[in-house]
């Protein structure tokens, strides 16, 4: 009768429910491995299991008070004394005779309501007794008013429990316990970790709008966005977005679903979007770093025949589109759209969203409807249109929110371009979509300008490239990044000198990860959780990888991966169709190692491979080698390695700096004293004034290759 009464209890407070809850029928021995966000957790387990299990407790905890006592020890609770060696023996013994024991094997409460630190006894428990096990994932727990974590409270949040199927741990006979352990921990972490992101990609919501909807909706006044000149809360942001899209409606042919963006880092970039979605809009995303004739040609890809943009940003940027609209692209600036909407149109929108929220979402699509088309960078070729689905974008932001712990009250500063991927998905939708702060910054190369304006915000992480990073370490003050949490650089290859100069200037470390525009665009990453230097982290969960040999390379191998995250595919009919032959999996085309823990390596391009005397020489790895190593240049001095046709050799490798003083002894005593043989060194260096970059900051291999 207790049971019933409790399980009616958390049914009509928090709406609880349990799934998959046949699992929990599975006979001894068997562990149940639940996350751990709030004192009350063991109250939505009880009223689920069977009268057998049993509560691992801490013996020491349990002698706080009365109370503690009270509920810590009954009969359906196992003490043990945490401090004590013997504590993992004793729950051992009783799994070994067909016991069932529920264990927190995080050890404590959440602090951040993310997964925290397994416990390496758990590892030892599977290793000994072969127990199953059956995870549990308790979604909305962390927002109980009983919760340590800082994120915001309710009094009574939904909570649901979500329970694995059986789940049958590794046999390692053939190691050492202590090596058993941590690979059993580890693959318990791998297994939590993976059930979170697949109950919030089935529980969640299917699009982006009605997630950010989802999220306004629980906390309409809290400041989300936010620019050089103004602020704004999910209230303002939602009756921004509603009423551009009804503005967007009148002025975009019923016929045309695909609208192109030309805008920079400001608020009325992510409002437009929003716009967008709201009326079943799909834009296209436009990169004004690439040139009119550029963006033209990608206009034509997609189909576009208008174009949303700013005046006073096209005459601030000094844009000559002048291309476009002789080709019939109308441009429909932001300040002619606003110049139509009324106060009456204000005040009805103002009173849609705050009594009636989701009835601004006019055209509901469906998960696997296009989001969005970006345009990949063009370094290697002419550019790619990118067809990322709203399942593709969630499934991304779901990833990274599952492996790092972004809490509501972290501020994410954003100076990536929100027309990359990078920038779009993790610098914008992610905390819109979470309901933290983003700070929009309108140019990354403003390398005096973002440090200070970093500190002045007590921004807490950051989004940039290897590029941008040497940039902002030029000038930035150290106390500029005192409340910085986590820096993620991404988009280019982390170099050594890089990640050295930040960790012994400022003391920060810098998590690299890797993706590409086709994978939207994460597919791996350093977090605070798991990171390992020198590699670009471990594949996100959902993230399948293979790796195919490459002739002349002798380690590591050409990277596929496949995954949610993975593009609808290109609007390019022969790259689509190629894409669409491997089934699933995309061909990265970068050279890649993972090694025994799971990190991946990014070895280079498979393109920026030079194939001298038979051997495949990557040029990413001599550029890195040369990083740092010619200090008495200043700077500002870059160097980037191409190659060219050799009769002799097949290829040759030329150097190419921005400062004519440099030379080639130079390059080869630095390559030789690191140990690259002679067919690594460079036979000429050429030098050029300016090193041509993409707007993301990469070196432009494709037009440095041209020019050389």
């Amino acid at each position: 009768m207790i049971k019933l009464f409790f399980r009616w209890l958390v049914r009509v407070l928090f709406g609880f429910r349990a799934y998959n809850v046949e699992a929990l029928k599975t006979p001894g021995p068997v562990l149940l491995i639940p996350n751990h966000t709030s004192w009350i957790d063991w109250l939505f387990l009880v009223v689920t299991l069977d009268d057998d299990w049993r509560f691992v407790v801490s013996s020491t905890s349990a002698e706080t008070s009365w109370l503690h006592r009270k509920i810590m020890i009954n009969d359906r609770s196992f003490p043990v004394d945490t401090s004590s060696p013997y504590a993992a023996k004793r729950m051992a013994e009783y799994l070994q005779k067909n016991g069932r024991l529920v264990l927190f094997a995080e050890g404590r409460l959440s602090r951040t309501g993310c997964l925290m630190k397994i416990f390496d006894g758990t590892g030892f428990l599977l290793h000994k007794t072969n127990a199953k096990v059956i995870t549990c994932f308790l979604r909305g727990a962390h927002r109980l008013p009983f919760s340590p974590n800082k994120d915001e409270k309710r009094c009574f949040p939904k909570v649901t429990a979500h329970f694995s199927d059986v789940l049958t741990p590794p046999h390692l006979v053939h190691l050492a316990t202590t090596q058993s352990r941590t690979l059993l921990t580890n693959w318990l972490r791998d297994k939590m970790i993976f059930q979170r992101f697949d109950t919030e990609m089935k529980f969640g919501e299917a699009t982006i709008p009605e997630a950010i909807l989802a999220t306004a909706r629980t906390r309409p006044k809290h400041v989300v966005l936010e620019d050089v000149s103004a602020s704004l809360n999910y209230r303002r942001l939602l009756v921004g977005a509603s009423l551009l899209g009804e503005q967007f409606v009148r002025r975009i042919a019923p016929d045309q679903r695909r609208v192109g963006v030309l805008l920079p880092n400001v608020n009325a970039m992510p409002v437009s979007l929003l716009g967008l979605w709201l009326v079943g809009k799909i834009p296209a995303l436009l990169n004004y770093s690439t040139g009119s004739v550029v963006m033209l040609a990608c206009c034509q890809l997609a189909g576009l025949k208008q174009v949303i943009t700013s005046r006073a940003f096209v005459e601030k940027a000094r844009l000559k589109l002048e291309p476009l609209t002789d080709a019939g692209v109308e441009l429909i600036y932001l300040e002619d759209v606003r110049a139509n909407i009324t106060g009456l149109n204000k005040l009805l929108t103002l009173l849609g969203v705050r009594f009636a929220p989701g009835s601004i979402l006019v055209a509901k699509p469906a998960p696997d409807d296009t989001a969005a088309i970006l345009f990949t960078s063009g370094s290697e070729g002419i550019p790619k249109g990118v067809e990322l689905t709203h399942t593709n974008l969630l499934a991304n932001i779901q990833q990274m929110l599952t492996v790092c712990d972004v809490q509501d009250w972290d501020r994410l500063f954003n100076a990536m371009p929100i027309f990359h991927s990078f920038g779009l998905t993790i610098g914008t939708l992610l905390p819109l979509v979470r309901g933290c702060n983003v700070t929009l910054y309108p140019s990354p190369l403003h390398y005096r300008v973002i440090p200070t304006a970093f500190y002045h915000r007590d921004a807490t992480i950051m989004l940039a490239t290897n590029t941008f990073l040497n940039g902002y370490a030029r000038k930035a003050h150290a106390l500029d990044w005192r409340s910085l949490r986590y820096m993620f650089a991404a988009a280019e290859k982390l170099q050594e000198a890089t990640s050295a100069m930040w960790a012994q200037r400022f003391g920060v470390r810098v998590l690299e990860g890797f993706g590409a525009t086709e994978c939207s665009p994460a597919v791996s990453a350093n977090t605070p959780l798991r990171a390992k230097h020198g590699s670009a982290g471990m594949f996100l969960p959902g993230v399948d990888y293979r790796l195919e040999p490459v002739e002349g390379v002798a380690e590591g191998g050409r990277l596929f991966v496949r995954g949610p995250n993975v593009m609808r595919g290109y609007l390019n009919p022969e790259p689509n169709a190629a894409f669409q032959k491997l089934g699933g999996w995309y061909d990265t085309g970068d050279i890649a190692k993972v090694d025994e823990e799971g990190f991946v390596f990014i070895l280079g391009r498979l393109k920026r491979f030079a194939k001298i005397s038979g051997e495949m020489v990557s040029l990413t790895a001599i550029e890195e080698a040369l990083a740092g190593a010619f200090p008495q240049y200043g700077l500002r001095f870059q160097l980037a390695v191409v190659s060219k046709p050799d009769a002799d050799k097949g290829e040759m490798l030329i150097a190419v700096a921005n400062d004519a003083k440099l030379q080639l002894d130079e390059i080869r005593a630095v390559l030789r004293a690191k140990g690259y043989p002679n067919l690594c060194v460079p036979r000429e260096v050429k030098f050029l004034r300016e090193i041509p970059k993409l707007g993301t900051g990469k070196v432009n291999h494709r037009e440095l290759q041209g020019l050389v």
